[in-house]
């Protein structure tokens, strides 16, 4: 398998940590705007912990991920078989369309941007998280090939563990709900995102979705329905509140469940953070003009926030604590009710000492080198546009385990 890995940010960069100690691809051309970026990925291979290594497998190189044209022909010129989009979701469409054009495979973690309902954003949806994507289904099933959308942790892990809880825990599923929560602390800040801000403030602000069998997808206000989750392994008790997700929209087309929801552990302080960004404008993704001593200049406000902010990739030295994602499952097995919670926990202590790279970006990264693994072997096989329910868990669930990453099961 030849592979074009597009994003070397932290998420890209801990994803060539990860695959460097797999034996599944012949090549890996690490691709970013800033090619410095992808060169500094490929290079600290050979210092990414234990058994890491840098070997000819790997490749830098430098393109525009909203350049369609351009990826295509770096697909097509390094006779790449799959494009993994490690980019923030602004670039899924372009990278979609260009994998596409040039007969490649597809893999991401986000999904096609939403927007809200013109007149009741807070009741409907508008354009849904993926839609775009859907839309192509029909020439993506035509070309022969697979498009593998979210396969992340969240999405991805936690749509493993639904198919899990559907094939093999329940008979009958009454929710199925993705929470997330983690008690990581970053020492010498008071607010540092330990995930990209600009996708942060996308999902969290957006008109969050459930769904409900009957009545199909609808939206709810930002942070509803808070519920404190009790999670694993010494996180402890986390208030969690709704927020816009791609479970909720991949999770009923493959699991059938009379509810679906994505709940996410943020914290007080970050919520009104959020809320006075949102307030004073500085959410917006649309350019204003502003002085500078070279004359005005076109920016983006949220671009603005990202950039005044620390990298989230390089805080992993300050971070302390863990980090969960999972699905709760509530239903029924042989006549009698149960409730379930299948988790991945990793601690950032041991991500920094066995890749260099912080708990969050790790555990994103990792399921997606599982994923493509398992295409590579024909484990897992495809065509058109799928999400990780749409595959058999088992064969992830398992080689998840043996990356050295074990997943757990709590009876409720």
């Amino acid at each position: 398998m030849r592979v074009l890995l597009i994003g070397a940010g932290g998420v890209g960069t801990a994803f060539t940590r990860i695959a460097a100690r797999r034996e599944f691809f012949e090549r890996m051309v690490v691709a970013d705007y800033d090619e410095s970026r992808a060169a500094a990925a490929v290079e600290t291979l050979a210092t990414a912990g234990e058994g890491a290594r840098a070997d000819e497998r790997f490749a830098a190189a430098r393109v525009d991920a909203s350049d369609e044209a351009a990826v295509t022909a770096l697909l097509e010129r390094e006779r790449c078989d799959v494009l993994v989009n490690a980019t923030d979701p602004r670039f899924v469409m372009p990278l979609y369309r260009a994998a596409l054009a040039a007969g490649a495979h597809y893999l991401d973690m986000a999904m096609s941007l939403s927007r809200p309902h013109p007149e009741r954003p807070y009741e409907e949806c508008g354009v849904k998280l993926g839609d775009e994507q859907f839309a192509l289904a029909d020439e993506w099933e035509k070309s022969g090939r697979l498009a593998l959308v979210g396969m992340g942790v969240e999405p991805g892990l936690s749509d493993v563990f639904a198919r899990y809880a559907a094939d093999e825990l329940f008979d009958t599923l009454e929710e199925v709900g993705v929470r997330d929560g983690a008690n990581l602390t970053v020492e010498g800040y008071d607010f540092a995102p330990s995930f990209s801000i600009w996708t942060t403030i996308e999902e969290c602000l957006n008109p969050p979705v459930i769904y409900e069998k009957g009545r199909g997808w609808f939206t709810t206000p930002p942070f509803s329905e808070p519920e404190v989750f009790e999670f694993p392994e010494g996180i402890g008790p986390v208030e969690c509140v709704n927020v816009e997700h791609e479970e909720v929209l991949l999770i009923p087309r493959w699991v059938e469940a009379d509810r679906v929801t994505f709940k996410y552990g943020l914290g007080e302080d970050f919520i009104n953070t959020l809320k006075v960004l949102h307030q004073v404008g500085l959410d917006r993704t649309d350019p204003v003009t502003v002085r500078s001593s070279d004359g005005p200049v076109q920016v983006s406000p949220r671009d603005v926030v990202a950039a005044g902010l620390p990298d989230p990739a390089k805080l992993g030295d300050r971070m302390r604590g863990k980090t969960c994602a999972g699905t709760w499952a509530k239903g029924t097995k042989d006549g009698k009710p149960r409730e379930v919670y299948l988790y991945h926990v990793v601690d950032n202590e041991w991500s920094m000492k066995e890749y260099g790279s912080q708990a969050v970006v790790w555990q994103t990264a990792v399921n997606p080198v599982v994923a493509l693994e398992l295409v590579a072997t024909g484990a897992w096989t495809g065509k058109g546009v799928l999400g990780p329910e749409a595959f058999a868990p088992k064969p992830f669930l398992d080689l998840l385990t043996a990356y050295g990453s074990p997943w757990g099961l709590r009876e409720d």
